[in-house]
């Protein structure tokens, strides 16, 4: 278990040290860490569950969003999961956890994984990774890896994403507008008792930063 663990940190280390602070190695271990305090308030206490957890948590973003053309693709994750000998079934749910947790299969309500508590944890932990003060720092880290503006009053906050019109780069977004699609969603979204309590106090953070941004921008503050 430790070994595996330990050769998953190394293999996030190297996959995603050098990607801008929105999906860098450090949010992984982020999410690992969150993921873990989240099982054990949720009573998960089994050591190959735990496993399971941690390394879904550690592994999720070695994944399509840094591939060309938005290919989903993790096979680098499914040949880690071979090499360090996990049998079928863990590795098979890892996998499913990883690609099932997206937002983008949720706005889309087509769940394409079982909700089961270590999927829960894993998604919930992501999330909660999302918002917050560390959600806004990475919400506008990873805007201004895109170019994107901080905000434009011309640009409205789209409404009833589909996943398609979530994942198409043709449309011209702001980071401020991410809040409003996204990030404002997501403490309704949590699916753990745990999860849920952590998303009262990282949203209301939100809100009053999102309130104190507008106030500032339209020279009022």
């Amino acid at each position: 278990m430790a070994a595996a663990v330990r050769r998953a940190e190394e293999l996030v280390e190297r996959e995603m040290g050098g990607r801008d602070a929105s999906h860098d190695a450090a949010h992984a271990l982020r999410v690992r860490d969150l993921a873990l305090s989240l099982a054990a308030e949720e009573g998960l206490s089994a050591p190959d569950r735990l496993l399971t957890v941690e390394l879904a948590a550690l592994l999720h973003d070695v994944d399509y969003k840094y591939t060309k053309n938005n290919v989903e693709d993790i096979s680098v994750v499914e040949m880690f999961l071979q090499e360090v000998g996990l049998d079928e079934g863990q590795k098979d749910e890892i996998v499913a956890i990883i690609k099932g947790m997206g937002f983008k299969n949720e706005v889309s309500n087509k769940s394409i994984v079982e909700p089961t508590l270590e999927f829960a944890i894993v998604q919930d932990a992501d999330r909660l990774d999302a918002i917050g003060a560390i959600g806004i720092a990475r919400c506008f880290t990873y805007g201004g890896s895109k170019n994107s503006a901080l905000h434009d009053p011309r640009i409205l906050p789209r409404d009833s994403l589909s996943k398609e019109k979530y994942m198409s780069k043709e449309e011209k977004q702001t980071s401020i507008n991410h809040f409003h699609e996204k990030l404002f969603k997501l403490k309704d979204m949590m699916k753990t008792e745990a999860g849920k309590r952590r998303a009262e106090k990282r949203h209301r953070f939100m809100e009053e930063f999102v309130a104190e941004f507008y106030e500032e921008w339209s020279g009022r503050a």
